[in-house]
Parts: structure tokens; C-alpha cells; sequence
């Protein structure tokens, strides 16, 4: 999910929450030879000189099997697999590759094999709210074509040593500022969900410094720029619970013998939780169908499901100093359009963005941050030129289909190349 969850499984006091990692940590451990046991058991199946495999019971017990494996598998993050690309009718081979790496994120670069120096320059700012910045795949698949393309690859907070420091929303918009110096003047930014918000802070004091790297355009999607309007469900919930609650029921410490071990975080199984709760009879509803295609043996469906879920189910850990002041700041206390938004213990001046085009996106039916949350951008950078400004509502698409998809493909990112090419 793009916009943090603010979710967490059922806990009554402090001490319940951090022994829930620990509980997390020794469930998969406990269930571990159960998987071997199944994973064996599947394979024996699936042999080609198996007589039981081809079987009713066969079928039916390879796939309980391969159910089985996915729903308790421990997700690593995903690849991006970007390899190639199409430029002007041929495949081009991409090379992915870090060119600057900090402690909680590095800065990939998705390297075309062609000469196109006149290609503009674009920073995809991925949001760091439970899923790994692959979720954006298919965002950096479209750009690719036309674009030189460097995303933020946020790590995941339980493999960060704790002598690293702490993360909080003032060291995000550090890191996006330090992302856009590096990569340089007439840079493009384009900051999905969450990463509007540090975005639009970091375009703002950059622009208060006169800084000559200050983002050519800066595109916002789907993001809580100002989460009174329209609120939704996950809104309301942030509202719905006080700061303590927070801090008490969410939030834990990464247990040995992870690298991150004694970091507090808010646990990427907590927030799958969250997630998986918004739509719990959807998910449900998918698995009993991935059985039954399995047993059917129809491979387009089963590969779907499987490429979905591993994505979905591939959670990471946020330090929980960005999580709570995120929370705190965008969610319940909306410092940004009150202009009470600080950073670092100094105001941040909206108004001073006068030379960086705006665009907004949102989707029609987006259920975390809805219409109108994103465009209220434009009524706070109120020195952009009329003529630098820009405002896309997506019809018939929700959260996910702003930056993935058919329609994200087809309608959005030629609206954004167009933009960019025009500024």
C-alpha cells in the first residue's frame, strides 16, 4: 500500500506488541519443517512417472500444497527486471545499477544501451509505506522508452544497524533533496502516494535557497497532500486513534539475529495485516480460485496470481521515527496544508515554488487517497505560473491504477511525457 497503513493486528498493551515479533519470528521457524514436508511432497506429485500425481487426490493435494507454501513463505523483495526496453521499434538492453547509496536507501539508475542524451532526466520517488519500490515496476517500465530513469530503493528498516541512526520524515526529504542535487538541474521528479508530501517539501526549500538543481517539473500522484478532503477509511482511522496509541500498539523492536536488531520499527507483517484486512473476502476469494486453476492445470491464471501475490505479499519494516512523525504531521495534525509544516525546526514556505512546473494525478475511484487530496497541492503553491500547472483525474481507476496498469500506460504517462517535454 502506498499511503501508509496505519493498521495493526489485535494487541491490548506495549508488552503485547513487542512480542509479537518475536511470536512472528518463532512461527516461522516453528513452521519451517511443515513447509519442507509440503514443498517434498508437492514435488513427489509433480514427478512425470508419478501415478498418483495425475490423480483427482493428486491434483487436489499439489495444489493444498502449493497454497500452503505461498500463504507462509517469508517474501524477500522482489526484482525489477527490467532488462530490456523499446526505443523507436527495437529492444534495448537496460542495465540496473546503484549510483549513490545511503543508509536507508539507495538511488538505482535504470541504464538504456543507446545514445539518447537528450532523453529527459527523471527521479521516481517510490514511497516508503510497506512494500518495496518494485511496486512501481510497472511505473518505470512505461518511462523507460522516452526517459533516463533513477528511482529510490528504500531498504528495508530491519536490515539497517541500529548504529545508522534513526529515519524520520526530515531525513527523507533530506535524502530526496540529496537524490535530486546529485542527478542535478533540469531533473524531472515524479513522487508516487506517500512521497508526495517530502517531495513537495524538498522542491520547497530548495526553491527558498535559490538552489540551481530545483526539480524542472515535480508530478504528485495519488498523494496525502491534504487528507481532510474526502477522507477516507484509512483517514479516518488515523484519526480515529490517539499518538500513544501508536506508539504503544505498533510499533516494536526487530528481534536478533536480524542486522537491524534492537531498531524500533513498525513490522511489515503488522502493516500486511492492515492491507490484507481492507479487503480480506478479495483475497480470500483469489485463493480458493488460484486452488482450483491449479488443480484444472490453467497456467495463465496460476502465473498471475503468483506474480501479484509475490509482490503484495513482500512487506519491509519502516523506522518507526518516520512512521509516527508521518502520522503524526500529514495524517492527524495536517501541518502541510495548515502551514504548520517544519523541517528541521524551520517553516517550509510553500509559496516560494515559482520556477518548478506542478502536475497532480489521482484516480477517479482511489480509496486511499481520494480526489481532491492530491490537487489541494495547487491551491498551496500558489507563485507556480498558471502556465506551469497541471491536474489529471483518471477515470474508472483506483489507488493502484494511477501508477500501474492498462490505463496508466495508455492515458497518465503520456500525459506526464507530455508535460515534461512542454516545461
Amino acid at each position: 500500500m502506498c499511503v501508509i497503513r496505519v493498521g495493526a493486528i489485535g494487541s491490548n498493551n506495549r508488552e503485547d506488541a513487542i512480542v509479537q515479533y518475536h511470536a512472528y519470528e518463532l512461527a516461522h521457524a516453528w513452521i519451517s519443517p511443515m513447509r519442507a514436508a509440503t514443498q517434498g511432497m508437492k514435488l513427489a506429485l509433480d514427478l512425470p512417472f508419478n501415478p498418483w500425481g495425475k490423480t483427482l487426490w493428486g491434483r487436489h493435494t499439489a495444489a493444498a500444497c502449493d497454497v500452503f507454501e505461498g500463504l507462509t513463505r517469508r517474501y524477500g523483495k522482489p526484482a525489477f527486471g527490467l532488462e530490456m526496453t523499446p526505443i523507436e521499434g527495437e529492444l534495448i538492453p537496460v542495465t540496473e545499477s546503484v549510483v549513490l547509496s545511503k543508509p536507508f536507501c539507495n538511488l538505482l539508475h535504470f541504464e538504456r544501451a543507446a545514445d539518447r542524451k537528450n532523453d529527459p532526466r527523471v527521479l521516481i520517488v517510490a514511497p516508503l509505506s510497506g512494500h518495496y519500490a518494485t511496486l512501481l515496476r510497472d511505473t518505470v517500465r512505461a518511462m523507460l522508452p522516452e526517459h533516463d530513469v533513477y528511482i529510490t530503493d528504500w531498504r528495508d528498516a530491519r536490515s539497517v544497524p541500529v548504529y545508522d541512526g534513526d529515519f524520520d520524515l526530515d531525513d527523507y526529504v533530506d535524502y530526496v533533496r540529496d537524490f535530486i542535487g546529485f542527478l542535478g538541474a533540469d531533473t524531472h521528479v515524479i513522487a508516487v502516494c506517500q512521497p508526495a508530501v517530502p517531495a513537495l517539501i524538498a522542491t520547497a526549500l530548495m526553491a527558498a535557497d535559490d538552489d540551481p538543481c530545483q526539480p524542472a517539473s515535480l508530478t504528485l500522484m495519488g498523494g496525502p497532500i491534504d487528507t481532510r478532503r474526502s477522507p477516507t477509511v484509512v483517514n479516518r482511522h488515523a484519526e480515529s486513534k490517539d499518538m500513544h496509541w501508536f506508539e504503544q500498539m505498533v510499533i516494536s523492536t526487530v528481534p536478533w539475529p536480524n542486522p537491524g536488531a534492537m531498531r524500533k520499527v513498525y513490522p511489515g507483517f503488522v502493516q500486511l495485516s492492515g492491507f490484507l484486512s481492507m479487503n480480506l473476502e478479495r483475497h480470500i476469494t483469489a485463493h480458493h480460485r488460484y486452488f482450483d486453476h491449479l488443480v484444472e492445470g490453467d497456467c495463465d491464471p496460476v502465473d498471475q496470481h503468483k506474480k501479484f501475490y509475490e509482490e503484495y505479499l513482500s512487506v519491509m519494516d519502516l523506522p518507526a521515527e518516520f512512521f509516527l512523525q508521518t502520522v503524526k504531521t500529514v495524517f492527524k495534525e495536517h501541518h502541510l496544508p495548515k502551514g504548520l509544516m517544519q523541517h528541521r525546526g524551520e517553516p517550509v514556505d510553500l509559496t516560494a515554488i515559482t520556477k518548478t512546473a506542478l502536475m497532480t494525478v489521482e484516480g477517479e475511484k482511489d480509496d486511499i487517497c481520494a480526489v481532491g487530496q492530491t490537487a489541494a497541492a495547487h491551491d498551496l503553491c500558489t507563485n507556480v505560473p498558471d502556465d506551469r500547472r497541471f491536474h489529471y483525474v483518471q477515470p474508472g481507476v483506483g489507488h493502484y491504477g494511477v501508477f500501474n496498469g492498462t490505463r496508466w500506460r495508455t492515458e497518465i504517462q503520456p500525459r506526464i511525457r507530455d508535460m515534461i517535454r512542454s516545461v
